[in-house]
């Protein structure tokens, strides 16, 4: 998405209090402790062993690094990453 583009739909997100993740397509990440990660709006696995997986997102990806990590639930834009998260780093 251009720059420009984004901008403009950051602004009408903030102005009609729509959640960026929905207006940007943006990835909503959430980690329970250190044993349950849930990814949305993901755009496909990269790399998967249990103890590392890459996740392709709209723009970059994310990188998990634990032990014993294993893909519980894996839907078209949605999934959940069950293990010992050690570290989570986003990268454009």
């Amino acid at each position: 998405m251009s720059k420009r583009r984004e901008a403009i739909s950051r602004a009408v997100a903030d102005l009609l209090e729509i959640p960026k993740d929905l207006a940007l397509d943006l990835p909503r990440v959430t980690l329970v402790g250190k044993g349950e990660l849930y990814i949305e709006n993901h755009r496909g696995i990269i790399e998967y062993s249990s103890e590392r997986l890459r996740i392709n997102l709209n723009r970059g990806y994310i990188e998990i690094e634990g032990r014993d990590l294993e893909i519980s639930v894996l839907m078209p834009d949605e999934l959940v990453i069950v293990g010992e998260v050690r570290s989570l780093r986003y990268l454009d």
